[in-house]
């Protein structure tokens, strides 16, 4: 799905390689780094992500997963139901709390 019936097939009955540039330039991959830059890159992504509440974190990778499944309008009203189910996490009030008080947030996970 994420490159196209087209480019699929190509690759697929050709058996045709391609690069790291143009696995980017069809949206194969989310980025390219220069190898030397691999691991601290990839660290980097862990971290930030690692810093963030799980359940938020959880719920965002359940978005993006049906999105790709449902309709527009669907996928609207999930993102809505889980967005509501959500708000009234303690992480999301940390959040709330750390953005309002300028500092970084706490989260609990819960």
């Amino acid at each position: 799905k994420a490159v196209g019936k087209a480019k699929a097939l190509d690759m697929v009955l050709t058996g045709r390689m391609i690069d790291a540039a143009e696995a980017d330039r069809i949206g194969l991959v989310s980025r390219v780094v220069e190898h030397d830059a691999l691991m601290d890159t990839a660290m980097g992504a862990a971290k930030e992500i690692a810093g963030y509440s799980i359940p938020s974190i959880m719920a965002a990778k359940e978005m993006v997963g049906r999105a790709l499944e449902v309709s527009t309008a669907e996928g609207v009203k999930f993102e809505r139901r889980l967005f509501q189910g959500l708000f009234g996490t303690a992480d999301q009030k940390e959040g709330m709390a750390a953005f309002t008080e300028k500092r970084a947030p706490d989260f609990k996970d819960k």
